[in-house]
């Protein structure tokens, strides 16, 4: 069956790969004109936090499904999930240094950004997420 012209889709031509950050929404917060890195912490930078023994709360807040995959609870980490991080807030420490993590860093974000309107200061999103972690520092780590 031959179809009319206009009936023939015609295929999109790719021309440049997009902003996937901004695509899936991880966006650096409204924060009084800083750069973007100075709301993220790199998975490197939190390793050598970690080896250099500096006192961090680590937070993920992914659901207990991903958590049993795996986790930093070696390093401390607490689980969160964002589901309950909202009512949970107030079993942190607004004097610790707070290192937020998710997958790989959108979820977290969102952790960030309440914690930053609760008033908490001292705080990171870990940039990339366990992925970036599995990738770059402990490739023993499952990635899913």
């Amino acid at each position: 069956m031959i179809l009319p012209a206009h009936y023939v889709a015609k295929k999109p031509i790719i021309r440049e790969l997009i902003d996937y950050d901004q695509f899936c929404g991880v966006t650096p917060p409204e924060a009084e004109s800083t750069e973007a890195a100075d709301w993220e912490m790199t998975v490197t930078d939190l390793k050598a936090k970690l080896d250099r023994g500096e006192p961090l709360t680590i937070i993920d807040v992914r659901d207990p499904h991903e958590w049993q995959i795996c986790n930093l609870e070696t390093y401390g980490s607490k689980l969160i999930p964002l589901g309950q991080f909202a009512a949970r807030m107030s079993e942190l420490n607004s004097e610790d240094d707070i290192v937020v993590h998710c997958k790989m860093g959108g979820r977290s974000a969102d952790a960030y950004r309440m914690l930053q309107q609760a008033g908490f200061k001292r705080i990171k999103n870990l940039k990339g997420g366990i992925t970036a972690w599995a990738d770059q520092v402990d490739p023993t780590v499952p990635k899913y």
